[in-house]
């Protein structure tokens, strides 16, 4: 059962795309939005225990972020979430999946947040 108000952040979604000219005889990655592009979802710290909880017997060191939210099935390692918050817009990269229960209900994402 979903708690009203559990999912209450909206994040765009996008997956790697073609790579794009940067003027400079090179290429940075470009991204496509997936379909649906935005996704409901709870956004929570990547704390030891939680990491625990989702990602049980590894190391992500690198994780920074934990997302909960409704089944998605375009979600991959090659995605990212773009949040956007106070004005403020923060790049999530994806380095973790999972389909919780394999029951296609809930996906967890554990994420690394790009500072730049």
């Amino acid at each position: 059962m979903t708690l009203i108000g559990r999912f209450r952040h909206v994040v765009t979604l996008e997956a790697a795309g073609a790579a794009v000219p940067d003027g400079d005889s090179g290429y940075t990655e470009g991204f496509a939005p997936l379909d649906p592009p935005e996704w409901d979802c709870a956004i929570t710290q990547a704390t030891p225990r939680a990491m625990e909880r989702f990602a049980p017997g590894t190391v992500l060191s690198q994780a920074t972020h934990i997302l909960i939210g409704r089944y998605h099935a375009g979600l991959t390692t090659q995605c990212r979430a773009v949040f956007v918050h106070e004005g403020r817009t923060r790049t999530l990269n994806v380095i973790a999946v999972n389909n919780r229960d394999e029951r296609d209900m809930e996906s967890v994402l554990v994420c690394a947040e790009v500072v730049i």
